[in-house]
């Protein structure tokens, strides 16, 4: 009989033993750095003749090959300890990182947390996907009746309801994916797994961009009750609706970004709030960009200048001119007015003029204004701060492209000389 027959440990690395009907194949990998716990790779080949002994061989020759390679898994720890290992070592903005521990809290720890990191398969998350793309809470499919409160309390006060089933929004799974990848990631990186399952898992396909302007008619309209309601407050829609700006920049935007003279916006930074408390980051894209603005913008962001200015006389306050530009409520000029403020807002004031938005719909407004204008789409993208030199434009202005681009069929058709009809 061979070594591997009689079970011997080659090298002091591995042995074969007799497991019922077929040959189990043992290789010692090393000791796992959190657990302190020895660990093997193991295989199994089917039958017990002398044929399956030579099979037996060659698997503990790749085995150890692995081991001397570092190709094997080094740790057994669970999905869930890896999970607070990234949240710990990853570089992730405070607003993202506040998103994603929603997301990781909510579903991803309660469905995957106690499995070990090693054994996740590309089809343990595509299972996930697709009971979140039935049901957000992954329910059993029994009825019963979600509660409002913990402990013991009487329902109807507390206005408990039977469970609904609702899908969880494609958009919204394929944002737990990305979570979930960038774990595996840093797992693979760390030795723990071989490979990364969420590479190879189907996630749900991307809705494509639905937006959806207001109409000239009801720009108009928005633009005129915000002046109506508070002449800063209409200084910022008209501002939106001209640049394309998103919410956090014009937030963020200082007096000494605002070249009145040249008539240029220079765009750097954003500003968010998390739980109450607000911050200047850089913008979506990590660029730097400068928008150009007309000459009715100019005068108004003028005339609004000076009444910043007399504010700050009658309360007080220095002027300084890298004071924002459109500040905090209830006279406080330090501060730049709260993101999720100006969304509410804007808002309640759509709502009260029956028309259905919302404050991002805005900057698609302007986007499609101007492909519709004929504008370039380099161009375009470069006032929205797009990336991907336009890419990312065409993608969401598909269809205004296409708009564009038979208007300028038309003006060139119009250009050309005259046939004359043949006799």
């Amino acid at each position: 009989m061979t070594g591997a027959e009689q079970g011997s440990d080659r090298r002091g690395r591995g042995n074969i033993r007799r497991r019922g009907g077929s040959l189990q194949v043992r290789v010692y990998s090393g000791v796992d750095p959190v657990t302190g716990k020895e660990i093997y790779l193991s295989e199994t080949v089917k039958g017990t003749d002398k044929a399956a002994y030579r099979r037996a061989d060659k698997v503990m020759t790749k085995l150890q090959a692995q081991v001397d390679k570092q190709r094997s898994p080094s740790t057994a720890v669970t999905f869930s300890y890896a999970i607070d290992e990234w949240l710990r070592t990853a570089d992730i903005e405070p607003t993202t990182r506040h998103g994603y521990v929603g997301y990781i809290e909510r579903t991803i720890r309660p469905a995957l947390g106690e499995m070990p990191v090693n054994k996740l398969s590309a089809r343990n998350l595509e299972t996930l996907y697709g009971e979140l793309r039935r049901c957000r809470v992954r329910c059993d499919g029994m009825p019963f009746i979600e509660h409002k409160v913990e402990g013991e309390h009487d329902c109807k006060k507390a206005k408990c309801k039977p469970h609904e089933c609702k899908a969880m929004a494609q958009s919204t799974v394929r944002q737990i994916h990305s979570i979930i990848s960038g774990v595996l990631n840093a797992a693979e990186r760390w030795d723990w797994i071989t490979s990364n399952p969420a590479k190879v898992a189907q996630r749900p396909r991307q809705a494509p961009p639905q937006p959806d302007p207001p109409s000239p008619a009801q720009a108009a309209r928005l633009v005129e009750k915000a002046f109506e309601l508070d002449e800063a407050w209409g200084a910022l829609v008209w501002l939106v609706m001209t640049t394309g700006m998103r919410r956090g920049e014009v937030c963020a935007l200082r007096w000494s970004r605002v070249d009145l003279d040249e008539g240029i916006v220079d765009v750097r930074s954003s500003y968010t709030t998390v739980r109450g408390v607000g911050r200047e980051k850089d913008t979506k894209t990590h660029q730097i960009r400068r928008i150009a603005l007309d000459t009715e913008t100019v005068v108004l962001l003028r005339e609004h200048k000076i009444r910043c200015q007399e504010m700050f006389a009658e309360l007080g306050a220095k002027w300084q001119e890298d004071s924002y530009v459109f500040v905090g409520m209830r006279g406080d000029v330090t501060s730049p007015y709260p993101p999720d403020a100006v969304s509410n807002r804007y808002k309640k004031m759509a709502k009260r003029l029956g028309i259905t938005t919302h404050l991002h719909a805005l900057r698609h407004y302007s986007a499609t204004e101007l492909l519709t204008a004929g504008i370039d789409l380099r161009t375009v993208a470069g006032r929205l701060g797009h990336g991907g030199g336009g890419a990312t434009t065409l993608r969401v202005y598909a269809a205004w492209v296409a708009a564009a681009d038979r208007k300028a069929a038309e003006i060139l058709g119009s250009r050309m000389p005259k046939r004359r009809p043949s006799n």
